[in-house]
């Protein structure tokens, strides 16, 4: 995998949320598929303008959780039925009654790790450094900014046409940076 430093960010600044998602759907199209949107707010319609698919991450939760689940109640069978068997007011070893809040505690807390786990994979987190951070324009995007950036190869052959198109959608403040 490549360091964020080995590349180089086209952003631009635009004025409102629908000039953002009207950039992000001809962005979508474009010979840039590596782009992203920024704003401080969650945009409705903005997955679907920037041609997102849809997250993985509530099937690594929804598989941590059934391994919890199987694994506290193999768990708590080999505990009491193999490994020290109790005889208790005559009821059977495995009596899965009594084993369902310490099942459904084991499928809860292996769901919120792997969902916690999996976001950080995904997101590719934690970044130290990106060459956005660089910008001191785009320290507005926490408060009033709306931004698209486009990351590039570091040879930066494509940057001039990245320059143009984000100017041909309404972006303003253009700049270039490398993450040195």
């Amino acid at each position: 995998m490549k360091s964020p430093v080995d590349k180089i960010v086209v952003l631009a600044e635009f004025n409102s949320p629908a000039s953002l998602i009207r950039a992000a759907e001809k962005l979508k199209n474009s010979q840039f598929k590596k782009f992203d949107c920024h704003s401080p707010f969650p945009i409705h319609g903005m997955d679907d303008a920037m041609g997102l698919k849809p997250s993985v991450l509530g099937y690594i939760a929804g598989l941590m959780a059934l391994i919890g689940l199987v694994g506290a109640l193999l768990l708590q069978w080999w505990t009491s039925s193999v490994e020290y068997p109790l005889v208790i007011s005559g009821i059977p070893f495995f009596s899965y009654q009594a084993f369902l809040a310490v099942t459904f505690a084991g499928a809860v807390l292996l769901a919120a790790f792997g969902s916690i786990l999996g976001m950080l994979a995904l997101n590719q987190l934690p970044r130290f450094n990106h060459p956005i951070f660089t910008s001191e324009r785009f320290k507005k995007v926490t408060d009033d900014g709306f931004f698209v950036s486009i990351e590039l190869p570091k040879s930066g052959a494509e940057i001039p046409a990245a320059e143009n198109l984000l100017a041909s959608l309404g972006g303003s403040h253009i700049e270039v940076l490398d993450g040195r």
